[in-house]
């Protein structure tokens, strides 16, 4: 038998919105299994989250820049949002995103490169010596067309190309330039509201189509649909979960009574052609890193026994 802790049952009640005791249920009837805690409270119709977002845990920035037909963005973390208001780490940031757009998105590669006479690792070093704060580069993402251009959004900006979420997305079109720029912002814009998982249905990972498909038919179950429906029922809610997870299939933020797909080929008129996402790049600032909060977590293991 698992050993059920408050940290398990506040990061349960996090990703899922659930109350605490039915969280500590979860936990206990799969063994502390996450995932499956998850699902079960999905099954039982108690969590409020059709999927798990990632907790914005750690602080510092995401740095965004785009050169022509290339976008970087990059993650740089610190302690305290107040080092993140700091000219001298924003500076860091930006110096950062530029390397990582001349030497690729590697980051010891990035870590390894010349930003002026010393490393960008040395920069962070020396940054870390007048700040007085530990700070790290945590990764780095890019996109690039041959013929198009890149749309960009930062989100809770702290300076330009700095803030808490930033966006890219590639589009591949010989449409006019500026054109192509306002929408693609807009795309980006719509993607740091909406938090799509991946372009199209295509493009989401098997296991994930597998995981919905088998909650949906063991809920239906549950609900004592006879077993030659759920199959169908399981396709109709799976169209339901590419909606709210495919970014063309997406209702479009400017106008919800259109798919993304929808509104992408409408601007194609004023575009001049064809216009196609190539992909898109979403980073939110602290996203799957654990950081304590103990007054909540004082309440939570209050509720799961613990104390």
């Amino acid at each position: 038998m698992a050993n059920i802790t408050a940290q398990m049952v506040k990061e349960l009640r996090e990703s899922t919105g659930a109350g605490m005791m039915d969280c500590k249920a979860a936990l206990t009837e799969t063994n502390g299994d996450m995932t499956g805690a998850q699902d079960w409270l999905r099954k039982k119709g108690l969590s409020k989250a059709a999927k798990k977002a990632g907790r914005v845990a750690a602080e510092g920035l995401i740095g965004l820049t785009v050169a022509g037909n290339k976008g970087v963005v990059v993650e740089v973390n610190s302690e305290t949002d107040f080092v993140a208001r700091n000219d001298l780490f924003q500076g860091l940031v930006k110096m950062i995103a530029n390397v990582a757009l001349s030497v690729g998105t590697d980051v010891d590669k990035i870590n390894a490169a010349k930003a002026g006479s010393i490393t960008v690792a040395e920069s962070i070093s020396d940054t870390i010596a007048k700040i007085g704060e530990n700070m790290t580069l945590r990764r780095a993402a890019s996109l690039s067309v041959g013929q198009g251009a890149i749309g960009s959004y930062v989100h809770n900006a702290a300076g330009e190309g700095l803030g808490k979420i930033g966006v890219i997305v590639a589009l591949e079109s010989s449409g006019k330039a500026d054109e192509l720029a306002a929408l693609g912002r807009q795309l980006a814009m719509h993607v740091a509201s909406a938090n799509p998982q991946a372009l199209d249905s295509a493009s989401l990972d098997p296991a994930t189509i597998k995981r919905e498909k088998d909650v949906l038919a063991d809920k239906f179950r549950q609900q004592g649909k006879p077993e030659a429906m759920i199959e169908k029922i399981v396709e109709s809610g799976l169209k339901t979960f590419y909606k709210e997870v495919c970014l063309v299939e997406q209702a479009f933020i400017f106008d919800d009574k259109k798919s993304v797909a929808q509104a992408l080929k409408e601007a194609e008129g004023k575009v001049g052609g064809p216009v196609k996402i190539a992909g898109f790049v979403r980073y939110a600032l602290g996203e799957g890193i654990e950081k304590q909060e103990s007054d909540f977590a004082a309440e939570v293991a209050a509720a799961a026994g613990t104390n």
